[in-house]
């Protein structure tokens, strides 16, 4: 995994050139460059590398996949989204640049990253490359990520016109899962998967986007801003609505637990010591 991560970081600088204007692109390379786990990322190119595809075929599409990613937090944390003054332990990007520049870095790194893929995938097939861009374009907007984020601000005001069990799980679905989702599929589409192995990974991502955002949730209520990186207790003092709030600390972690379970069985066969380090090392927090 730390390999993956390596070989992510690397394409991201390469990238992410600063041209002019030179605020833009210092703001978007700012929180983009940050130390993170690059999950998604990760998962996109180990999905393509045990279904027999070479993973440099995918790093574009991985390293838009983390633009994206990094665009939602960079809006999440303004002050009309979450306001939180910091993200991975620094002062998060509008307190730095500016808000009007932390919103335009998001733009630019939400449209960048299709251009990207578009091109750098010089060793996909024109079809995969559309393909992988549809799935970006869904996934990234008003039918995922986007009507996550809206969703879990009209909950916040206590604006529910569903249950709140049904509201959490669409909240999660839609703003967690899917990008975990994203990976994914890139990574099966990249690699050439039938339809029926690219749903059996849709299948793992919504499990562990399910059972990453109750670990965050777990995290909120027992960490410290030194672990998380960011205000810790937001959540809880905003009275937002989390699988924490909404079931109790040990009913959340046991639901946890049962999701991550369902992890290991789907992705069993895969011997994947990738993705049994990403569960592995999930597990071991909660369980500590």
């Amino acid at each position: 995994m730390k390999e993956l991560i390596k070989l992510v970081d690397e394409y991201l600088d390469r990238y992410m050139e600063i041209a002019y204007p030179e605020d833009i692109f210092k703001a978007m390379k700012y929180t983009l460059m940050l130390p993170g786990k690059r999950l998604r990322p990760v998962m996109c190119l180990e999905t393509a590398r045990i279904l027999g595809a070479d993973i440099k075929k995918l790093l574009p599409s991985a390293c838009a996949l983390e633009m994206l990613h990094v665009q939602s937090l960079i809006h999440d944390d303004l002050p009309c989204m979450d306001n939180d003054d910091f993200r991975r332990g620094k002062p998060s990007n509008h307190k730095v640049f500016g808000e009007a520049n932390a919103v335009l870095a998001g733009d630019a790194l939400l449209t960048y990253a299709p251009q990207l893929i578009i091109e750098k995938s010089t060793e996909l097939s024109s079809t995969q490359i559309l393909r992988i861009i549809h799935e970006y374009t869904k996934f990234a907007g008003a039918y995922g990520l986007i009507a996550g984020q809206v969703v879990d601000i009209e909950s916040e005001g206590g604006k529910l016109t569903k249950s709140a069990k049904e509201t959490l799980d669409f909240i999660h679905l839609n703003k967690t899962a899917v990008l975990f989702r994203l990976a994914v599929r890139m990574g099966a589409i990249g690699a050439g998967a039938d339809d029926d192995t690219i749903e059996e990974f849709d299948n793992f991502a919504k499990k562990f986007g399910l059972a990453f955002q109750i670990y965050d949730d777990i995290m909120d209520e027992i960490s410290s801003f030194e672990e998380l990186g960011k205000t810790v207790g937001k959540d809880k003092n905003s009275g937002k609505l989390t699988y924490v709030s909404l079931y109790g600390l040990e009913e959340a972690k046991r639901k946890f637990r049962f999701l991550i379970k369902e992890c290991y069985d789907i992705i069993e066969k895969y011997r994947s010591q990738v993705f049994t380090e990403i569960l592995d090392k999930l597990s071991s927090r909660i369980d500590d």
